[in-house]
């Protein structure tokens, strides 16, 4: 269902009213002290059915969508989306515990990342009969820390090599990995090397080639521009795999970074993305392998919206220049992506939809610094009392932090129309009684 208006004109998500939710959480199930702002909403039908829509997409393919835990760490996400067949992409070993603790088999897990360390290395390699599905090796000297844990642990750890395609992806730099200067994966000029380390590694086996060219990718070009390319290469490791006795490849993982609307568009939907790669993966004639993508966002971000109550409005005349500022209660350690990428979320009336006489504002919140700032929005006059951050599920809540003394916020999960979990934050007073040491 996602984020709708009714015909008054307030804002919905998963058929939920936003407003009544604060005004009178009881109504839908909330028990305990009322809720407040700022706090995410989610909707878990919304969520499990972009996780449906995407696995249909396939059609017939061996497959594995793979939720890049990142994007969003809640509970409640990743059982709804384990209950629809995902697996898991993780990068530590604190998304590793979620992920198992959520019901997600170790055979559906992928463990990413540059810097793992040896106790994570230990409990990816020791989950479950076999250890997980594929510890994605970054670069060559981590295949021999991956063989000391191993065998240190009598095991055997199944490895996929992540190759940096040398692929650059359009969208913003801090977010985009496949490019020559990022320091994610293995090169495409040292994948014999690595290969060769492989070889000599007893507790080792080599199961799959991975990559992933960077995050809110709008197109499929440079997308299936790398798959190609990863195809080309999962063929060149299984001649030289078989070639010594050892196995052929049994898994190709072509990462996310599938995009949403944030509202300036976006042309490429994820079902776009898994069709356009079924035609890649079956043009290979790799129909016997398992096709591993690793969404994170597009599964959640349309779905999950920040509220935020209006503490006052500002005006300032200078230079006869007259300048109105929204400030909120909610900052960027609630919500970083503004600060971090200068991204735009759309903000609009939560209480009812702004209409043509509408005023410019500055929306700001409250941490001391000129980077929280979430834009300029057309807002009602009089301000509204609370405003909702739209397309805030994913890298919202995960990106959060205390800073400022401020404490985390609400997490709210809706399904059916009602209120299905509520995660409140610790407070600010146990927040000075760490600090206070």
């Amino acid at each position: 269902m996602g984020f709708e208006r009714d015909e008054s004109g307030a804002a919905l998500l998963g058929g939920v009213r936003l407003a009544a939710l604060f005004d009178d959480p009881s109504s839908f199930g909330v028990d305990g002290a009322p809720l407040s702002t700022p706090a995410y909403v989610y909707d878990l039908d919304a969520i499990a059915g972009e996780a449906r829509a995407l696995r249909e997409a396939f059609g017939g393919l061996p497959h594995l969508v793979a939720f890049a835990i990142k994007a969003n760490s809640a509970g409640p996400i990743v059982r709804a989306l384990a209950a629809e067949g995902a697996g898991a992409d993780v990068v530590s070993g604190g998304e590793l515990a979620l992920a198992l603790a959520c019901g997600i088999p170790p055979e559906d897990v992928v463990y990413s990342g540059v810097a793992k360390q040896a106790a994570e290395l230990d409990r990816a390699i020791g989950a479950g009969p076999r250890g997980i599905l594929s510890i994605q090796a970054e670069s060559i000297e981590e295949l021999t820390r991956i063989d000391e844990r191993a065998r240190a642990a009598g095991r055997r750890a199944r490895v996929s090599l992540r190759i940096n395609p040398g692929v650059e992806a359009d969208t913003h730099a801090y977010i985009a990995t496949g490019h020559d200067e990022a320091k994610f994966g293995i090169p495409k000029a040292e994948i014999g090397l690595a290969v060769e380390r492989i070889q000599s590694c007893s507790n080792v086996e080599l199961v799959g080639v991975s990559s992933h060219i960077g995050s809110q990718l709008t197109t499929t070009d440079a997308y299936i521009q790398a798959a190609r390319m990863l195809l080309t290469i999962a063929s060149s490791c299984d001649v030289a795999m078989t070639s010594t006795g050892r196995p052929a490849l049994t898994l190709v993982d072509f990462g996310g970074g599938f995009g949403i609307d944030y509202g300036q568009g976006c042309d490429a939907h994820p079902a776009d993305f898994a069709r356009a790669l079924a035609v890649e993966v079956r043009r290979a004639g790799r129909e016997s392998c398992r096709t591993l993508i690793e969404p994170g966002r597009s599964l959640v971000g349309s779905h999950g919206v920040l509220c935020a109550g209006v503490v006052m409005q500002k005006r300032a005349k200078p230079n006869d220049d007259e300048r109105t500022w929204l400030i909120v209660d909610a900052g960027m350690n609630d919500l970083l992506r503004p600060a971090l990428y200068h991204a735009l979320h759309r903000i609009e009336p939560l209480e009812r939809a702004a209409d043509a006489g509408g005023l410019p504002m500055r929306v700001v919140g409250p941490v001391c610094e000129s980077s929280d700032d979430f834009g300029t929005h057309v807002l009602p006059q009089p301000p509204p009392r609370r405003v909702v951050i739209r397309d805030a599920g994913a890298y919202g809540f995960t990106m959060a932090s205390e800073y400022n003394g401020r404490a985390l916020p609400t997490e709210v999960f809706l399904r059916g129309g009602r209120v299905d979990a509520v995660i409140r934050p610790r407070g600010v007073d146990a927040w000075v009684k760490e600090r206070l040491g």
